[in-house]
């Protein structure tokens, strides 16, 4: 039986369609259930901070504790225009001085202050939220990128919190098969060589 392939070290796999790509954020009730009712954030909801998105469904789960983590209890799955994120990768400046990439550690500052959107490769998550060999993108955004994430992207918002306490019974029970089989289908999504090879990939 041939082994499985294992994923590019750094690569970008989301639920996605020709216009739009799934993130997940996890939010205190009080922020992502209205968001989730009315498909926006509401006014509670801060711009001035950076907010990171994630098209990994298993790393956030690592990050909010499966929904259980005090102030990210709602997980949503946010839908944006592929156009949107693209914007934000072109935009982005790696989150880590890479002296190939970026030259000195003083101009890296710079581009990462100026810059609105910030990438992180951190580790994929399994099942059981053990790291994985592979990375999985996180993209944080500030300024014109959050205020173009909140007003122009978003095409539609799901709270998924009974999908995370779904699967984590499932994982807990032992029934991993049947816990795999509730995961969102994840696949490598497009993005130009060029976009991808100054943001350390």
């Amino acid at each position: 039986m041939p082994l499985p392939v294992q994923p590019p070290k750094h690569q970008i796999r989301a639920v996605h369609t020709d216009t739009t790509v799934t993130v997940y954020q996890a939010y205190n009730p009080s922020i992502g259930l209205p968001t989730a009712r009315d498909g926006r954030f509401p006014a509670a909801w801060k711009r001035e901070r950076m907010t990171w998105i994630k098209p990994s469904f298993l790393w956030m789960m690592y990050r909010c504790g499966w929904g259980l983590k005090d102030g990210q209890q709602t997980v949503l799955a946010v839908e944006i225009s592929r156009a949107g994120l693209i914007w934000a990768l072109r935009h982005a400046c790696l989150s880590r001085h890479v002296p190939e990439l970026h030259g000195d550690r003083v101009a890296w500052k710079r581009e990462l202050k100026r810059a609105p959107a910030r990438v992180q490769w951190d580790p994929e998550r399994d099942l059981h939220l053990r790291a994985l060999p592979y990375r999985s993108l996180q993209l944080g955004l500030a300024g014109e990128a959050t205020a173009r994430y909140a007003d122009e992207w978003i095409v539609g918002v799901e709270d998924v919190t009974p999908l995370a306490r779904e699967v984590h019974a499932r994982v807990r029970a032992g029934a991993l098969e049947e816990a795999t089989a509730l995961l969102p289908r994840e696949t490598p999504l497009a993005v130009a060589d060029e976009v991808l090879d100054r943001l350390g990939r």
